[in-house]
């Protein structure tokens, strides 16, 4: 069963890449440097690195998605690295244990819970592709002490309208 928790505003730095999903390498292998990033300038990170689903349009095989992590303060960004915010809000938050690549079904659980409980996403339509207000894949496990990503913990946090 999925929980609703409010989240404060939450700063971080991260990357953003139009993908394709047999390209998502191009993001989300830049965590590693994003957290290397960090520790050049001294700034120690404030929670699990995440992926962020700004736009979804699986007709066309499209997704924008940034990879970040959160700092405990607003960072300058620099290069192709920028310093956001996630917003403050109510998400819902679903947990995953297992590959990545079966996050699906977690998905898929996730929405179909929210829809069954009368609830509505941050989410608009627009030209077949979806525009999430904030969608994040959390990844709480870390590879070098889980080199198997079988053994993942991963929560998604879906930000509510």
């Amino acid at each position: 069963m999925p929980d609703i928790i409010e989240f404060p505003d939450r700063p971080y730095v991260g990357v953003r890449r139009t993908i394709t999903m047999t390209s998502f390498g191009l993001v989300a292998d830049r965590i590693g440097e994003l957290i290397a990033w960090l520790g050049e300038r001294g700034v120690a990170l404030a929670g699990a690195p995440f992926l962020r689903y700004d736009s979804i349009d699986l007709a066309a095989d499209r997704l924008v998605v940034e990879a970040g992590v959160p700092v405990p303060h607003p960072v300058e960004g620099a290069g192709d690295v920028h310093a956001a915010t996630l917003p403050a809000g109510r998400y819902a938050v679903a947990h995953h244990h297992g590959h990545p690549d079966r996050l699906a079904g977690t998905i898929e659980s996730l929405l179909a819970w929210a829809g069954q409980e009368g609830l509505a996403w941050d989410l608009t339509e627009k030209d077949g592709a979806e525009h999430w207000g904030c969608r994040l894949e959390r990844y709480l496990s870390d590879p070098r002490d889980h080199p198997d990503p079988a053994t993942w913990d991963i929560d998604l946090e879906f930000r509510l309208a």
